[in-house]
C-alpha cells in the first residue's frame, strides 16, 4: 500500500514538474523589474512602432526585389543600437544583440509581399496611413511581423538584461518564391541556433512541426495549328488527360492522416477559338507531413505524363515552382521552446492552437534538424486587396510575445 501510495505521488509530480516548468520560467522573468520596463518600454513606444509600419509598409517589396525594404530595415536596427548589422545578398537585414555563449537564438520575420500588393502599392500612388487602432494601406500586413521584431530589439537593448545566447534578429527575403532569403540564413546560423523563431503574428497559433508543400508547372507542348487542318494531336487533350489521371492518385485517400494532399488549381492555354494551342500549362500543388509520400505522388505523376505522351505525343515538362520541405523533431511538443511559448502565448491573452504542420520559414529549420516554432495569428485584414490593414494592437502583442520569447529562450539575466 505504502509503495503504491509513493509510486502515485511520483507520477504525480512528474506531470506536474512538465505542466510547470514552462509556467515557472515565465514566472521567474516577468517577476524581474527589467522584464517588466522592458514591456513597459513596448507599450509607451506605441505611436513609434505604427510610423515604423507606415515606413517599412509602404516600401514596394514583392519578392525578388526586397533590396529597398531591406536597407530601411538595416537602417533602423543601427538606429536601435543592434550590433553588426548587415544587409547580406539575398538580400537578408540581420542585425544581433550579443551574448556570451557562442550560441543564438534567431527570429525571423518576411520581407516580401505577394505582387498583387506591389500592384496595389503603385496604383495609390502614397504610404500607408493610420486610422485609429489600424495602419492601413497595401503593405502593412505582412510587414507588422518586421516591425514587431524591431519593437521588441528596441525594448531588449533598453533594459540592462544580459543575454546568454546571441539574440539574432533576421528580415528574409523570397518567403512567398521558394524560402531563399531563410535557406541562406540557416545555412548561416545552423552550427550555433539552439532554435529558429519564425514571427508571423501575436502567437494564437503555435506550429512545431513542418508540412511539405511542392508547388509545380506543368507545361505541354503539341503542334498547332487550325481547326480546319485536323484537331489531333491537341495540347488540350493532353492536358485534360493528365489532370484527370493526377487527381486519381490515391496517396490522399491513403495517407489522410498526414495531411497528404494533391491539387490542381491553374489550367491556362489557348488564346482564340480557331487554332489549336503549341503550349499549355497547369499548376500541380503536392503536400504531406512525410516526403516519401510527396516523392510518391511526384513518381506516380510523371508515369502519368510518360503514359500521356506515348498515347497522344504531347510532351510535359515539370518545371518547379517552389519546395517546401517538411520534417518534424522528436520530442518538439514537449520541449522547453514550445512550452514557454505556449505560457507567453496564455500570458498575452490568447488561448494558442498548436500544429504540426506549419508552412513557412520555419520548415527550412526544422528540416535541417534545428528546433523551431512559428507564432502566428491574425494580422489584420484584407491582405492583398488596396484596403489591406494591419491591427496595431496585434503589432503590440506580437512584439511583447518576441520580447519575451527572448528573455526566456536566450536566458537573459
Amino acid at each position: 500500500m505504502y509503495r503504491d501510495c509513493v509510486v502515485a505521488l511520483f507520477i504525480i509530480l512528474v506531470g506536474y514538474s512538465k505542466t510547470t516548468l514552462a509556467q515557472r520560467s515565465l514566472d521567474d522573468a516577468l517577476d524581474n523589474p527589467a522584464v517588466q520596463e522592458g514591456l513597459a518600454f513596448i507599450d509607451s513606444s506605441r505611436n513609434i512602432t505604427a510610423q515604423q509600419l507606415v515606413q517599412i509598409g509602404g516600401i514596394i517589396s514583392p519578392s525578388g526585389q526586397e533590396h529597398d525594404r531591406a536597407n530601411a530595415v538595416a537602417e533602423l536596427m543601427r538606429q536601435i543600437g543592434l550590433q553588426d548589422v548587415r544587409v547580406t545578398n539575398s538580400p537578408n537585414a540581420i542585425g544581433r544583440i550579443p551574448g556570451s555563449s557562442g550560441d543564438a537564438i534567431v527570429f525571423v520575420s518576411t520581407l516580401d509581399d505577394l505582387a498583387t500588393v506591389a500592384e496595389h502599392q503603385r496604383a495609390a500612388g502614397e504610404p500607408p496611413r493610420i486610422v485609429g487602432d489600424r495602419v492601413v494601406g497595401p503593405g502593412t500586413n505582412t510587414s507588422l511581423t518586421t516591425v514587431a521584431l524591431l519593437s521588441a530589439a528596441r525594448a531588449l537593448v533598453d533594459t540592462d538584461l544580459t543575454p546568454e545566447h546571441d539574440i539574432i534578429f533576421a528580415a528574409v527575403a523570397q518567403e512567398e518564391t521558394g524560402l531563399r532569403g531563410m535557406r541562406a540564413l540557416y545555412e548561416d546560423y545552423k552550427d550555433r541556433a539552439i532554435a529558429f523563431v519564425d514571427v508571423l503574428g501575436a502567437g494564437n497559433g503555435i506550429s512545431y512541426g513542418a508540412l511539405g508543400i511542392h508547388w509545380w508547372r506543368v507545361n505541354a507542348f503539341g503542334p498547332p495549328g487550325h481547326t480546319l487542318r485536323g484537331g489531333l494531336p491537341n495540347v488540350n487533350q493532353g492536358i485534360a488527360r493528365a489532370v484527370d489521371r493526377i487527381l486519381q492518385i490515391p496517396d490522399p485517400q491513403l495517407y489522410e492522416d498526414r495531411r497528404t494532399r494533391l491539387n490542381v488549381a491553374m489550367l491556362n492555354s489557348g488564346a482564340v477559338f480557331n487554332h489549336k494551342p503549341e503550349t499549355g500549362w497547369f499548376s500541380l500543388d503536392i503536400r504531406s507531413l512525410d516526403p516519401e509520400h510527396i516523392e510518391s505522388m511526384e513518381r506516380q505523376t510523371r508515369d502519368i505524363l510518360e503514359s500521356v505522351t506515348a498515347e497522344l505525343g504531347i510532351r510535359f515538362e515539370l518545371e518547379p515552382v517552389s519546395q517546401t520541405p517538411p520534417g518534424q523533431i522528436p520530442g518538439a511538443l514537449e520541449s522547453t521552446l514550445v512550452q514557454d511559448s505556449i505560457a507567453i502565448s496564455e500570458h498575452l491573452g490568447n488561448t494558442p492552437s498548436l500544429s504540426n504542420a506549419g508552412s513557412a520559414n520555419l520548415n527550412v529549420a526544422i528540416a535541417g534538424g534545428t528546433p523551431a516554432i512559428g507564432i502566428s495569428s491574425e494580422r489584420g485584414g484584407r491582405r492583398g486587396f488596396a484596403d489591406e490593414w494591419a491591427d496595431i494592437a496585434v503589432l503590440q502583442r506580437t512584439a511583447k510575445n518576441v520580447f519575451l520569447t527572448a528573455v526566456t529562450q536566450a536566458n537573459m539575466r
